[in-house]
């Protein structure tokens, strides 16, 4: 009854329909049918089956859009079931769907796709064969299913793989190695797009195969090791097939759902999950020793996906022979060290080579195989790990070993063994992670960072005197170039604080430079804050700003936590360094500022605004290092919080201008955002803003250092406002474009990045800002309506002619400029302004004229213009001409367009009857053109 809606005229009606039967079939099949369908309910599932293939039926062409959602909500609720029911579904729909004309190719691939993951590929080969290992009349190819085949297949027999698509397969690479090493043709390439292809199915095939004790063979697992070997292009997938054969069952034991429900849905329990792991740990060690000779013949950026699958592998494999692989691979790591050390050290300027196609040393491949092994190693090992870690951290001749050593331990965390080693061997990582330390090279400070994290998390509470020994070294990496290494070191810092605040001892006889008779201190975090504040009595000024980096952050964070004298007394003396003399240190400080003004209680911060505020001031008229607007921003949440008179009240005179600014600024904004309110926009745009602030920055903290409410134009005016207030208070002569605060502008290419280091940069650099020319638009002539040129008039003007037409189009005739024709003449007014010789602005605006004249251009046949002229005299037609290719008789005139002059011309001297010519490129008076008056008389 529903279905014939389909037939509607209307399209809201069809639609309606389909979306109804959709709801009866994902609503009204239950598992329990698919899973085991009594006779009675066989007959309804064929009674569905015939409904559904009635809608591709002619009657509902007007629908089959809408019908083939319909068929993809049936192939989804039958699933397995629909395999003796479709048939006829999947033969009109391929059809359909190979047919050149048919313009619903994307939702009927969207069905087939359906079909393929319920019926599986077999059935669906069965009705629609691929046809590409030989081809015959009447029987088409279908090479567009394997796409679909590609991202649809799941669940299903592994052995139609080997089957079909392996002999397939096979049959292509054959052809392709027929064809040699000569120049590939087109047919050469398309076969070999079908092997890629064909083997792009093998990892759907693998995802819970119903077969994989039978089809998953020696055989097999040796023709898939040749390949991995012979045809690096197909490892991807092959290494990608592997991983999902382990995975998808690891995904089936993980899941919490009982049995049934699990065989409903993907026709495999969890007995047989575990079963095909452990059939597939059989395999384990030969695929991995495989695998392993193959990682070892990749390039590195080629990597990634093999070590993806020996560490899949690794998980089934047994204890015994991961041990017996790491044994080996250790032997072999030793040995390449012993050559790496008993090489010379390279100098340190040595160019480096390229290394994209270049193959790594064989001791990266073995580090990278041993971070792999390490965290499946029984607990045991660990030591013989240790000790091979301590040989590799102090080699400087190799920093990218050095890195992948320190890699190791952030990996170990992640298992229970790894974790448990760090715990029970913590001292002995100590003291390694301690010696390490003065060998460290730039590219490992990261992953040392993280290596120490490691550490940390794992100490126990009587060790805690391993925080200060290298307290120092995270304070100091808190200043480093490289963000990823910035972040670890304020990550460490907080775990640090946290670690402290849990409680402990600290054992300061142990520390390095320590009396030992020393005290024991008691952990918590007012000992960590008075271990930072050290740093502030350093011995240089990178020292100093680093631990005012430092404490910003862990303030920010146990800011909650701290008593509030220790905050007062940190706030009252990093106030101080606020008047150094030192950029570094104040750049600190500002943040520490910025932070204590946004995060502490309003009530421990607003007695110290009568010492931060004058302080603050005082760099308010640096420029270097973005002093200014960190000034400005730090004022401005002041004010936020504070309120206009409370800072207003604590700045010295002359610093009050600044803050009237920012209350300009404020009331500007305010003005536009009700404005904005009262034109209906405003809760649009305030939710976009909103977005845009919440998505700036990665964390709180980062948007409390860096963040601003004003960083839009509205602040950038009121900037240049109050810099020209300060300018003209102080009576400077300040140039407009200086002090309005126009800056240095740059132009650059859209298709080519901008080379500062580039001769051609310096033309690229402007001190107002540059306008973009717009585009010259065709040009227009005006004539009367007998077809001669109007000139000196304004279409808006009162003296317009109303007679007077827009030609459009007409320089766009091939004519040659000033033959005396209309588009002659429209040619040469077109040349006189956009020719070689035409007047053009350079750099800043001004006016550049070409003197050179082209050979040929400027001279002219007499003879030949006389004979033209005396045709134009017969005639009685005007003529425009260029204005240097006068005749002997010249004069002055005044009509005209800008003043033009207008000459007369005779065959070959000045007597002959005038002619009305205009000179247009004469005409541009004041342009760098001469004007000369002939002894001629020149009549209008």
């Amino acid at each position: 009854m529903v279905s014939e809606y389909l037939s509607s005229a209307s399209h809201d009606i069809r639609v309606s329909a389909s979306e109804c039967l959709i709801s009866f079939l994902v609503n009204c099949v239950p598992d329990s049918i698919v899973a085991e369908p009594s006779i009675l309910e066989e007959k309804t599932l064929e009674r569905l089956a015939q409904a559904a293939e009635d809608l591709l039926n002619v009657k509902y062409q007007a629908a089959w859009m809408e019908v083939f959602h319909v068929q993809s909500a049936f192939f989804e609720a039958l699933r397995w079931r629909a395999i003796p029911l479709a048939r006829n579904i999947v033969t009109v729909i391929g059809g359909l769907r190979a047919s050149q004309s048919f313009n619903g190719k994307k939702e009927a691939d969207a069905v087939l796709g359906k079909a393929i993951q319920s019926m599986g590929p077999e059935a669906v080969l069965d009705i629609l064969p691929l046809n590409l290992r030989t081809s015959q009349k009447g029987q088409p190819g279908r090479a567009w299913l394997l796409p679909l085949l590609r991202d649809n297949v799941i669940n299903t027999d592994l052995a139609h793989f080997r089957s079909e698509f392996v002999p397939l397969s096979e049959a292509m690479y054959q052809r392709v190695m027929d064809h040699g090493a000569s120049e590939k043709t087109m047919e050469v390439k398309i076969f070999e797009t079908i092997v890629q292809q064909t083997w792009a199915l093998f990892p759907g095939y693998c995802n819970l195969p119903l077969d994989l004790d039978k089809a998953f063979s020696q055989d097999f697992a040796e023709l898939l090791s040749n390949l991995l070997y012979s045809q690096p292009e197909l490892r991807a997938d092959i290494c990608r097939g592997l991983q999902t054969l382990v995975e998808s069952n690891r995904e089936i034991l993980a899941v919490e759902a009982g049995d049934e429900e699990i065989q409903v849905r993907s026709r495999i329990s969890k007995s047989i999950a575990q079963a095909n792991l452990g059939h597939l740990a059989n395999f384990a060690g030969n695929l991995l020793a495989v695998l392993f000779n193959v990682y070892s013949q990749t390039l590195p950026q080629y990597r990634g996906y093999i070590l993806q699958c020996i560490n899949a592998y690794l998980s089934i494999t047994k204890e015994k022979e991961i041990l017996e692989t790491f044994t080996r691979v250790a032997e072999m790591l030793e040995t390449a060290l012993a050559e790496i050390i008993s090489q010379p050290q390279p100098p340190k300027h040595q160019p480096k080579e390229a290394s994209s196609n270049k193959m790594p040393p064989t001791s990266h491949t073995l580090m990278d195989l041993i971070i792999t092994l390490s965290v499946y190693l029984p607990l045991p090992t660990y030591l013989q790990l240790f000790a091979l870690i301590s040989s590799i951290l102090p080699l400087t001749q190799d920093p990218q070993l050095q890195k992948k050593a320190y890699k190791l331990f952030p990996r170990l965390a992640t298992s229970p063994n790894g974790a448990t080693a760090l715990q029970t061997r913590n001292q002995d990582l100590q003291s390694l992670l301690l010696s390490s330390a003065s060998s460290t090279s730039a590219p490992a400070r990261r992953d040392r960072l993280l290596a120490l994290a490691a550490a940390i998390s794992h100490l126990p509470s009587t060790d805690l005197h391993f925080i200060p020994c290298i307290l120092s070294e995270v304070v100091i990496a808190a200043k480093e170039v490289n963000e990823k290494a910035r972040s670890a070191a304020f990550d460490l810092l907080v775990l640090m604080g946290r670690k402290m605040s849990e409680g402990g001892t600290i054992e300061q006889a142990k520390i390095p430079h320590m009396d030992p008779s020393a005290p024991k201190a008691e952990a918590n975090l007012e000992e960590f804050f008075t271990m930072i504040s050290a740093g502030l009595v350093g011995s240089t000024p990178h020292v100093v700003s680093a631990s005012i980096t430092a404490l910003t952050r862990v303030l920010y964070e146990f800011h909650s936590s701290l008593n509030p004298t220790v905050i007062e007394d940190l706030v009252s003396t990093l106030d101080l360094f606020l008047a150094s003399n030192n950029r570094e240190i104040v750049r600190s400080c500002l943040g520490f500022t910025k932070v204590a003004i946004v995060t502490l209680p309003e009530a421990l911060v607003r007695p110290r605004l009568k010492s931060l505020i004058p302080s603050l001031m005082s760099w308010s008229k640096e420029h270097k290092s973005r002093f200014r607007a960190k000034v400005k921003h730090i004022l401005e949440r002041a004010v936020r919080r504070f309120g206009f008179e409370a800072v207003e009240r604590c700045s010295p005179e002359d610093g009050k201008k600044l803050i009237h600014n920012i209350r300009k600024s404020k009331e500007r904004k305010k003005r536009k955002r009700t404005e904005t309110a009262a034109a209906g926009e405003d809760g649009e745009e305030g939710e976009v803003d909103e977005r845009k602030r919440k998505g700036r920055f990665e964390s709180e903290y980062d948007e409390a250092i860096y963040g601003s409410e004003d960083e839009d134009t509205d602040s950038a005016a009121s900037d240049n406002e109050y810099h020209i207030s300060q300018a003209r208070s102080k009576g400077s002569n300040v140039r407009k474009d200086d002090s309005g605060g126009k800056g240095t502008y740059i132009v650059e290419d859209p298709d080519e990045p901008l080379d500062l280091l580039s001769r051609s940069a310096l033309g690229r650099i402007f001190t107002s800002k540059p306008v973009p020319l717009k585009p010259r638009g065709k040009t227009k002539a005006k004539v009367d309506l007998d077809g001669k040129l109007v000139f000196g008039t304004s279409s808006n003007g009162a003296g317009a002619d109303d007679d007077a037409m827009v030609i459009e189009g007409a320089n766009e005739v091939d004519v040659e400029p000033g033959d005396g024709t209309l588009e002659g003449g429209i040619n040469a007014y077109v040349e006189a302004i956009r020719g070689r010789d035409a007047v053009q602005r350079g750099r800043g605006g001004r006016l550049k004229f070409s003197n050179k004249r082209q050979r040929g251009g400027d001279e002219m046949d007499v003879d030949k213009v006389g004979e033209r002229e005396g045709r134009r005299e017969k005639s009685g037609k005007g003529r425009v001409e260029d204005g240097r290719r006068g005749g002997v008789g010249k004069g002055r005139g005044t009509g005209g367009v800008r003043g033009g002059r207008i000459s007369g011309s005779g065959s070959g001297s000045g007597n002959g009857v005038a002619k009305k010519r205009v000179d247009f490129k004469s005409q541009r008076r004041g342009l760098g053109v001469q004007k000369g008056s002939g002894g001629g008389m020149g009549k209008r």
